[in-house]
């Protein structure tokens, strides 16, 4: 787990113009111009305790603190849920800012959504190591991230195991298989993917053996 620091533009990047006041400089008079430089600097603020959030939450991980890791990262997450994002690729949106704020820029939007990648990443890897594993949570953060990251490897993996302790083999094995695509010599997917195939195969069994008992 990577503790990538995304720089983005300090409160300090938007200038006073030449001594104006930023309202002036947004070209208003206190007015709409104002908010919407009001509306950025809040963003902006709101993504950088984000991103604090999201580097705490790994020092944690790396401490074996888990519980403590996970509240870092739902924290980091909730500073993300006022922050308006608009995924291009998927047509997604999520709006819990007020919808009068400035849109993000490219930048920001990256930060955004690497931020919010890392998180939901994380927060499956400290899940893994709870003594009873909230599986269903484990594969809502991991579609969560194949949902903004379709190829990312991790998530692939862990939801054919979510999927696997569930009782879902199909979807386990269409996962780990996209995974083994991705990595064909990791022991980790060999071995799920072999165990998959082995509890589909009883259930298979079990069903034929129920078919003939009903005809008799």
């Amino acid at each position: 787990m990577e503790a990538k620091q995304h720089s983005i533009k300090s409160l300090k990047s938007y200038p006073e113009a030449g001594g104006r006041s930023l309202a002036a400089a947004a070209g208003g008079d206190g007015g709409g111009g104002y908010r919407v430089v009001t509306a950025e600097m809040e963003m902006e603020t709101k993504i950088q305790k984000a991103i604090d959030f999201k580097l705490e939450g790994h020092r944690c991980y790396k401490e074996k603190k888990f519980r403590e890791a996970i509240g870092k990262y739902h924290r980091a997450l909730l500073q993300l849920k006022g922050v308006h994002v608009v995924d291009g690729t998927t047509g997604s949106e999520v709006s819990l800012l007020n919808q009068a704020a400035a849109k993000l820029t490219e930048e920001q939007r990256k930060a955004v959504e690497s931020t919010e990648i890392e998180c939901y990443d994380s927060l499956t890897a400290c899940l893994l190591q709870s003594e009873l594993v909230n599986y269903e949570r484990v594969k809502e953060y991991c579609l969560k991230v194949l949902g903004h990251q379709q190829d990312h490897f991790k998530a692939m993996y862990r939801a054919g195991i979510a999927f696997y302790h569930l009782g879902d083999y199909e979807c386990a094995l269409r996962y780990l298989r996209d995974a083994k695509c991705r990595e064909p010599t990791d022991t980790n997917v060999l071995r799920y993917i072999q165990l998959t195939e082995m509890k589909m195969s009883k259930s298979g069994q079990r069903e034929r053996e129920s078919g003939k008992d009903v005809l008799g």
